[in-house]
């Protein structure tokens, strides 16, 4: 049976835990418990489980359940999508009834009958990986509608690292305050750009981009501000500059970090003064723009080494954002990786539907060096290559030596811990009783470190 699913469970008998954990552990893909409820958000966090599988009395009393409609209420106030599944040795049908009232997906009593337990459990998972998909694909629907057109950025991410930016553009886009998003090569921040755009009232305006690392030096003047004809050898007619055809939408100033210190003292005064004047010409002419720049440089160093105007930052980073890197955004992976692998199919006319639990676990260990661009690329390498409907492991060509790794000494103490507790569970054959006295620690700190690997 394939593992599926990540499920938190939170009981304040650890015997439960135990016995939860050695049903469930050879079943799903990940689990985590606690005894103790205050933790919920953080093991939210971790592992942003499809199931929660929460007691109700905890230590108020022993049979009301009022605790336990007080923790579902809170995880239900963090996630209206959650799936929980509360449990209890006082059932009745008025808990019941008030269980699903509350919001809980399924009641199961104690002791549970195994069977009615797993039945219930991927009942749940199915349903909330079907809310995730169903999801997903209104925000799909809702970008494509948008008056943005068919140019709408689709923005794939559940991870908590990429809902505070989600969250951030939620809240600036429909203001024209100037953003300045940070980040690695390949994080997606052009992408984010035309994302704030298009959730602007500018939307139907103007999108005007610029990669100012694509520039050389001695034409950045006149790509930002247009020039009249003669302006310079080769001027054989006017030409606007991005700045005056972006007026009324938005502009979008990539690598921003590139531009040299005597043009940024020049797009410092047409920003302040909301006016431009083409090379070779002594007009001035007024620009509206919403501007948006991006640079994947240490923007705040580079003003303290005096290699960008303290003052043109103060007047783009009105609201700052920063994109997080690949390898910080978990599953992420596999659902910007599967958005990829159904593109590419369409595109090449494959018959690809799904990836392996081989590749995601390689996809999921690489340490992406350069982010969501270099995962686009493997993935439609591997469409291309592949010869059946499943993408397998061997199908992404993937550089080995970059998989994610902590810090040397980290790395090495953690395989060794791993090393000892897997020799000595074959010693003392599965029995975890025994194992744990011949690593000289108690049961339940066995029990733990298993949890973590």
């Amino acid at each position: 049976m394939e593992r599926k699913g990540r499920v938190l469970i939170i009981d304040d008998n650890e015997d439960i835990l135990f016995a939860l954990n050695l049903l469930l552990k050879p079943l799903v893909d990940d689990i985590r418990v606690t005894t103790k409820p205050e933790q919920i958000d953080r093991f939210y966090d971790q592992l942003h489980p499809d199931v929660v599988l929460l007691d109700m009395n905890f230590r108020r009393d022993a049979i009301s359940g009022e605790e336990g409609y007080e923790w579902l209420e809170h995880i239900l106030h963090r996630d209206a999508q959650a799936v929980v599944i509360l449990m209890t040795a006082y059932a009745d049908a008025d808990k019941a009834v008030r269980a699903l009232k509350s919001g809980a997906t399924d009641f199961v009593t104690k002791p549970w009958d195994n069977s009615k337990l797993l039945a219930t459990l991927f009942a749940g998972i199915e349903l909330s990986q079907e809310r995730r998909k169903s999801q997903l694909l209104e925000q799909r629907m809702e970008v494509a509608a948008s008056p943005f057109g068919a140019a709408a950025p689709v923005i794939i991410g559940q991870s908590p690292a990429m809902q505070r930016v989600l969250q951030t553009v939620e809240q600036v886009a429909a203001t024209d305050a100037n953003v300045l998003i940070l980040g690695e090569n390949g994080t997606g921040k052009d992408v984010m750009a035309r994302q704030l755009c298009a959730r602007s009232r500018r939307a139907a305006k103007p999108f005007v981009s610029i990669d100012l690392g694509s520039v050389p030096e001695q034409l950045f003047e006149s790509e930002l501000f247009g020039y009249e004809k003669g302006a310079f050898t080769g001027a054989q007619k006017a030409k606007a500059g991005r700045m005056e055809a972006a007026s009324g939408g938005t502009l979008f100033l990539d690598e921003i970090g590139n531009l040299p210190l005597p043009l940024q003292a020049k797009l410092l005064a047409a920003l302040e003064r909301r006016e431009i004047s083409r090379l070779g010409s002594t007009q001035s002419s007024p620009i509206d723009v919403r501007l948006v720049c991006a640079t994947n440089a240490d923007i705040h160093a580079e003003v303290a080494q005096g290699r960008f105007r303290e003052d043109l930052l103060y007047r783009i980073n009105t609201i700052e954002i920063t994109m997080p890197p690949l390898r910080e955004r978990g599953e992420d992976i596999i659902l910007l990786a599967e958005h990829f692998m159904a593109s590419y199919a369409h595109k090449y006319n494959k018959e690809v539907k799904s990836l392996s639990r081989d590749a995601r676990q390689r996809l999921l260990r690489h340490s992406w060096p350069g982010n969501v661009r270099e995962l686009m690329h493997a993935v439609e390498r591997a469409v291309l290559l592949c010869q059946g409907p499943v993408l397998g492991a061997q199908d992404f060509m993937l550089n080995e030596s970059t998989r994610r790794t902590a810090s040397s000494p980290t790395l090495n103490l953690e395989q060794l811990e791993q090393e000892a507790i897997e020799r000595a569970m074959q010693i003392a054959g599965g029995n975890i009783t025994r194992a744990a006295e011949l690593l000289g620690i108690t049961r339940f700190a066995l029990y733990r470190k298993l949890n973590k690997s």
